[in-house]
């Protein structure tokens, strides 16, 4: 039995509000969850007062998805970007994202990155 944490999609067309869930892999996505883990809605919202940039609504709550990714329940790729942000979860590396390798001018392959210097007293390698 593999359990997910994902998306259930809720609202009307073109205003979409999700529900984080917890649910069996094989089961439909707006199909009975096990539990409801929290809310997302990804329309961003103006700032109180008119003051700072608009945000997204998460509401999450945080020691009933921490047990469950204890126990094995594994993310889909939305939910993790969530628990990512929220400090739950390592994010996941994106193709999109800086690498520290970097190239040489002759043959344009990637150079190994440089070792640092030994600390005092340590014998060289």
């Amino acid at each position: 039995m593999v359990v997910k944490i994902r998306l259930a999609r809720f609202g009307k067309r073109n205003a979409p509000f999700y529900n984080i869930v917890v649910a069996q892999a094989r089961t439909a996505r707006n199909s009975k969850p096990m539990e409801v883990l929290g809310t997302y809605d990804p329309v961003p919202k103006p700032a109180p007062h008119g003051e700072g940039n608009p945000f997204k609504d998460i509401q999450l709550d945080v020691s009933r998805a921490k047990y469950w990714l204890g126990v094995g329940a594994q993310p889909s790729d939305p939910v993790w970007r969530l628990l990512a942000m929220m400090g739950l979860w390592e994010p996941k590396f994106r193709p999109g994202m800086m690498t520290t390798t970097t190239t040489t001018a002759t043959g344009g392959k990637a150079a190994p990155p440089a070792l640092p210097p030994p600390p005092d007293g340590a014998p060289p390698i």
